[in-house]
C-alpha cells in the first residue's frame, strides 16, 4: 500500500499541478462570474455531475461511466444554449479588456487602424444634456471609445447625422418615437438611436435608479464606452464608465469625460 502511495506521488509532474492550478482558476473565475444569479444552481449541478462521472470512471463502473458520460456532452452543449447572454457578455468584456486593447494598438502601429481619429464635439452634447437636465427630459447616450459598438447600434433606429444641440434635444423628447432607448455616437456623429442596451446583474443599486441607469451601468459593463445618463426624475446628470456611477454638476461634465479619456489613455 506505501509502495503503491509512493509510486502516485512519484509520477506527479510539475505540468500536473500546473494543470490542476489551471481547472481550479477556471472554475473560480466561472463561479465569480456567475454567483449571485440563477445560473449558479446550474454550475454547481453540472460540476457535480463531472466530479461523479470521474469517481465511478476510477472505479471502472462501465455502464454509469457511459450514462453520465452522454449526459455531459449533451449538457455542455445546452449550457451554450442556456448561457448564451452570459458568454457573450464574457466574451465581450475579455475583448474590452487591456490586453485585447494593448494587441489592437500593437496593429494600428503598423497602419491598420479600426477607429476615426476625430474627435466628438462635447460641447454641444454637454449643452444638450445640460439643457434636457433643466427640463427634466430623460436621456442615455452612448460615446464610442475603442470600438464602434455595432452589436448595439443594430438594436435600434439608424440616424448617422452630424451633432447638433436641436436634433439630440428632438431625439429625446419625450413624444418622439426614437426617445426611448439609448442613442449611439461614433466618429462625431449620431449614429443610431433607440438602441436596446443589456441590463446590469448587479443587487446593491441604489432605489432612485430606473431601468435607464441599469441599462447605463451594463452596457457599461460589457463595452467600451462611456455613458451619459439624464435623470427624467430630477434632472441630474451622470456619467458611467466601467460599471461606475458618477454624479457631475453641469459645469464638471465635459471635464469628467476627458478626465475619464485621459486616464483611459495612461492606462494603455
Amino acid at each position: 500500500m506505501v509502495d503503491l502511495m509512493i509510486d502516485a506521488f512519484i509520477k506527479v509532474r510539475f505540468l500536473d499541478v500546473l494543470d490542476i492550478f489551471l481547472v481550479g482558476l477556471l472554475l473560480y473565475m466561472v463561479y465569480t462570474w456567475i454567483k449571485g444569479s440563477s445560473a449558479i444552481n446550474i454550475f454547481l449541478t453540472i460540476l457535480g455531475i463531472v466530479v461523479i462521472l470521474k469517481v465511478v470512471q476510477l472505479l471502472h463502473m462501465e455502464l454509469l461511466s457511459a450514462i453520465l458520460g452522454a449526459f455531459v456532452d449533451v449538457g455542455f452543449i445546452a449550457l451554450i444554449i442556456i448561457f448564451q447572454p452570459e458568454i457573450r457578455r464574457f466574451l465581450l468584456s475579455i475583448g474590452n479588456s487591456k490586453f485585447a486593447v494593448g494587441f489592437r494598438n500593437l496593429f494600428s502601429k503598423f497602419g491598420l487602424k479600426y477607429k476615426s481619429d476625430e474627435s466628438t464635439d462635447l460641447d454641444t452634447i454637454c449643452e444638450a444634456c445640460i439643457s434636457m437636465g433643466e427640463g427634466k427630459v430623460g436621456a442615455l447616450i452612448l460615446l464610442t471609445q475603442e470600438n464602434d459598438l455595432q452589436d448595439i447600434v443594430d438594436t435600434g433606429v439608424k440616424i448617422d447625422a452630424i451633432i447638433s444641440k436641436p436634433l439630440l434635444e428632438n431625439i429625446f423628447f419625450k413624444n418622439s418615437p426614437l426617445h426611448d432607448g439609448a442613442m449611439v455616437i461614433a466618429n462625431n456623429k449620431i449614429v443610431s438611436a433607440r438602441c436596446i442596451l443589456p441590463i446590469t446583474q448587479q443587487t446593491r443599486l441604489p432605489g432612485s435608479y430606473g431601468l435607464r441607469h441599469r441599462a447605463g451601468i451594463g452596457v457599461s459593463e460589457t463595452h467600451d464606452c462611456i455613458v451619459l445618463v439624464v435623470s427624467e426624475e430630477t434632472g441630474s446628470i451622470r456619467i458611467v464608465y466601467d460599471g461606475k456611477v458618477t454624479d457631475v454638476k453641469p459645469s464638471e461634465m465635459k471635464a469628467k469625460i476627458k478626465e475619464i479619456e485621459s486616464r483611459k489613455n495612461l492606462s494603455k
